[in-house]
């Protein structure tokens, strides 16, 4: 496959988020990290993902400051850790994750997971001041069951902008979509490739043939045709490079409805303290 010449202009973009972006998750070695961003940057990708969690957040900073790309170009996103979620732990470890990441603001903080010292009134009341304060530019919330959007649509004085949660064509959410729709909440999608899975599937290889694309193609673009920012993970310039590609590939219906109907399901991430 030869790499096509995409710049930052191919990446569509939903309410001045793009809809293709690096995910960071399990790159916790700090060279790799800083490379990798700084790479995708280059490459045209503008929107890079981390979290507290990942421990990699001044890697990201690192990598964002290498970039031959302005800081305002690029939506930054990071999520506070449920061992951070009470107000005053949120203020605390947020300006602790932008001293890291060496900027002055976030474009996108997400609750990471609706979980241990998560409570909805104390931890939205201080997502609410990092926005007046101007050190949070949008508010989301990650691995939320329709449930719990609603408590965090009806409790956050800011707009719920984005829940971040695993999707792929082997877990298409399609009842978590339709309700975060039904709410004007975007949705981003980690592990958008099942964790590697998506090139064992028989019905994506057979597309990702018609189209001379790959597979993590094929399920980058099916996500796009949903309306779905993805973040995939990736380290390797050929795999930054392949993913952003996918924005090249465009699927038809026929397409979208064989992938659709994979009659397989795959939760690929599924600790004790999740919601569902």
């Amino acid at each position: 496959m030869s790499h096509q010449s995409l710049d930052s202009d191919d990446v569509p973009v939903t309410n001045g988020m793009p809809v293709l972006g690096l995910g960071t998750w399990q790159n916790d070695d700090p060279d790799a990290c800083a490379n990798a961003v700084e790479t995708a940057l280059n490459a045209g990708y503008r929107h890079i993902d981390t979290a507290q969690a990942y421990g990699n957040e001044d890697a990201v900073g690192r990598g964002i400051e290498n970039a031959d790309v302005d800081r305002e170009d690029v939506f930054l996103a990071t999520k506070v850790w449920i061992d951070n979620l009470a107000h005053d732990d949120v203020l605390s470890s947020t300006e602790e994750s932008l001293d890291k990441l060496g900027v002055d603001y976030v474009d996108l903080l997400y609750v990471h997971w609706p979980s241990r010292e998560y409570d909805p009134e104390e931890t939205f009341r201080a997502f609410d001041e990092l926005v007046d304060d101007g050190k949070v530019e949008r508010v989301g919330i990650s691995n939320f069951e329709p449930e719990q959007v609603d408590e965090a649509v009806e409790t956050a004085d800011s707009p719920i902008f984005a829940n971040q949660i695993e999707l792929h064509p082997l877990l298409p959410q399609e009842e978590l979509r339709d309700h975060c729709a039904d709410a004007d909440i975007e949705i981003v999608a980690y592990s958008p490739l099942a964790r590697g899975e998506v090139f064992d599937v028989p019905e994506l290889s057979d597309v990702a043939e018609k189209h001379d694309a790959s597979e993590a193609q094929v399920s980058l673009a099916w996500l796009r045709e949903k309306g779905v920012t993805a973040i995939p993970k990736a380290t390797s310039e050929d795999h930054i490079l392949d993913n952003w590609e996918s924005l090249g590939v465009e699927l038809d219906d026929e397409d979208v409805e064989k992938i659709d109907a994979i009659d397989r399901t795959d939760r690929r991430v599924d600790p004790d303290f999740a919601p569902w």
